[in-house]
C-alpha cells in the first residue's frame, strides 16, 4: 500500500521562490514518497499565519517558511508548536548569522530584491550571449566561455541559457550528419569545450514527443527513427574524440545538475592546462 502523501506547506511574506526551491530539492530525496506541495505567498499578519496553520492542522504537513520580520517568525514558531507540526525556518538563522559576523543590522525588507550590482549585469549579458549564439548561429564560440557540442534535442539551449543565467557565456553548436561543424570549433580553446550525449531509446521517445507537438509525424518521422537517431550518435561520438572533449551523457540528469557538471570539467580542464604551461 502507498504510503500517504506528504503536505510541503511553503510560508512566505513574498512568492516563496526561496522555500519552493528547497521543497523541490526535498522532495528528489524521497523518490518513492508523493508530496502536495501548497504555497502561501504574501503573508503580512500573524492573522495570515493562523489561517494558513488552521489548513494544515492535524495533516501530515511539513511547513517551510521565509518570513523576515522577527516578530513574524516568532509567531510561526510559535503556531506551529501548538500545532505539533514539524517546521523550518530558512531565513531566521543565516539573517542573525550574517548580522553577527558583519555587524551589520539587515534591513528586514520582505521581497527584497537582489542588488544591481556588476554580477547582475553579467548575468544579463551571458543569457544575452547564450541566445545570439545558439545553434551554431553567428560567430562567438571565440568570445564564449562554455562551447556545447551535441546532436538535436540533447538540450542545449536551456543549458545555454541556464549557464548564461549563473553568469557564464555559453554557446552551442549542432551536430548534423553531413554537415561539416565551424571551422571555428577546432580553433578555440578545447578546455572550454564540453560534449554532451543522450541514450538512444530516450532521444527517440523525446524526439517523438517533438514530432507529435510539432503535428507533422509523416514529415519528419525519419528524425525520431532509432536508426537514424545511432547514427547521429556515432557522428557525434566522431566529433567529440576530434576534439578530445569531456562528454556528458545527460539521459538522466536535469538542467540544473548538467550545467554544474559542465563547469566543474569545464574549470578543472582550464586549471590543468595552467598547470601545464607553468610547468
Amino acid at each position: 500500500m502507498p504510503n500517504p502523501p506528504v503536505e510541503l506547506h511553503v510560508v512566505s511574506d513574498a512568492t516563496g521562490e526561496t522555500a519552493a526551491r528547497l521543497v523541490q530539492a526535498l522532495e528528489a530525496q524521497f523518490p518513492e514518497q508523493e508530496f502536495v506541495e501548497i504555497r502561501h505567498p504574501r503573508v503580512e499578519s500573524q492573522d495570515d499565519l493562523q489561517l494558513a496553520v488552521n489548513r494544515m492542522r492535524g495533516r501530515p504537513a511539513v511547513v517551510v517558511y521565509t518570513l523576515v520580520q522577527p516578530q513574524l517568525r516568532e509567531a510561526m514558531r510559535t503556531l506551529c508548536r501548538r500545532a505539533r507540526l514539524h517546521y523550518c525556518d530558512l531565513l531566521g538563522q543565516p539573517i542573525d548569522a550574517v548580522a553577527r559576523v558583519s555587524g551589520q543590522a539587515a534591513t528586514m525588507t520582505p521581497g527584497s530584491r537582489p542588488p544591481l550590482n556588476s554580477a547582475y549585469f553579467k548575468r544579463m549579458e551571458a543569457i544575452e550571449f547564450a541566445v545570439r549564439y545558439d545553434d551554431g548561429v553567428a560567430h562567438g564560440l571565440h568570445d564564449a566561455d562554455v562551447v556545447l557540442v551535441g546532436v538535436s534535442r540533447t538540450s542545449k539551449t536551456p543549458l545555454s541559457i541556464y549557464l548564461g543565467y549563473l553568469g557564464h557565456k555559453a554557446a552551442n553548436v549542432p551536430v548534423v550528419k553531413g554537415i561539416a561543424p565551424p571551422p571555428e570549433l577546432f580553433e578555440i580553446d578545447r578546455a572550454k569545450v564540453v560534449g554532451l550525449t543522450i541514450d538512444p531509446d530516450r532521444l527517440a521517445e523525446i524526439r517523438r514527443a517533438r514530432v507529435r507537438a510539432m503535428g507533422a509525424p509523416g514529415r519528419n518521422r525519419q528524425y525520431a527513427e532509432l536508426a537514424e537517431i545511432y547514427e547521429e550518435l556515432e557522428e557525434a561520438k566522431k566529433l567529440h574524440r576530434r576534439l578530445r572533449c569531456p562528454v556528458i551523457d545527460i539521459s538522466e540528469l536535469s538542467i540544473e545538475e548538467t550545467a554544474h557538471r559542465i563547469l566543474r570539467v569545464v574549470e578543472e580542464r582550464a586549471a590543468e592546462g595552467k598547470a601545464q604551461a607553468a610547468s
